[in-house]
């Protein structure tokens, strides 16, 4: 079974192996040049191509991470599966696929909170999280998050007590990690379904919280 390493230093997991990301990079400008023909020619919307990135990086993927999570928060004994061995745990839910063959799954608690990040590229786990949002590919992102873990989490909203460790998980190339948020207060009794329409990408990744219902009906009311 896989269990989660525990970070060099208490805080941060460095890795100092090669990542392929010299493959990806090519491939990606290979579409890029592709994409930026076929506009010329008339054959393909920009807009259209946009609004499919754009469901898959906050929809098809991320509803896959959230069923993981909501399942975790309902059965005590997949909870303790998952984190024993993510990847099966994940797999018999039927969600598997390249990038997704080595799952590691870290729990946030009131006393540890887990953030996720690729400090040489942009590693991520696409079969719960579909694609990496821009951020978490950019440089500033992969730097700061190593560095300053909890300015990063200020910039993206979440404040946390003093008192509560932050562990920044650097993800590989042979090691993809998912983030367990905390499960919102007031929602006891809800089924998985309705508990995974808590569940952000951001949240799965550690930038964010799981959204709070009672926020949300406050929003909804004003």
């Amino acid at each position: 079974m896989t269990r989660a390493p525990t970070p060099t230093g208490g805080d941060f997991r460095r890795h100092d192996h090669d990542h392929d990301d010299g493959g990806v990079s090519d491939v990606a400008l290979r579409v890029r040049a592709l994409e930026s023909l076929l506009v010329e020619k008339g054959y393909v919307d920009p807009a259209a191509l946009d609004a499919i990135v754009e469901t898959y990086e906050t929809k098809i993927g991320p509803r896959n991470g959230a069923r993981v999570i909501a399942r975790s928060w309902t059965d005590p004994t997949f909870r303790q599966w998952l984190l024993a061995d993510a990847t099966a745990a994940i797999r018999s839910l039927g969600y598997a696929g390249r990038q997704g063959e080595h799952m590691v799954v870290v729990e946030n608690t009131d006393a540890v909170h887990n953030m996720v990040v690729c400090t040489l590229c942009s590693c991520y786990p696409l079969p719960v999280l579909g694609l990496p949002p821009v951020w978490y590919k950019s440089a500033p992102y992969r730097s700061r998050a190593a560095i300053d873990p909890r300015g990063v989490l200020a910039e993206f909203g979440v404040s946390l007590p003093a008192e509560t460790k932050i562990r920044v998980w650097d993800s590989t190339a042979e090691i993809r990690y998912l983030v367990v948020p905390m499960r919102p207060a007031g929602t006891e009794g809800w089924s998985e379904d309705r508990l995974a329409t808590l569940v952000t990408r951001d949240s799965m990744i550690g930038t964010g919280l799981a959204t709070d219902p009672r926020s949300s009906a406050a929003e909804q009311r004003s």
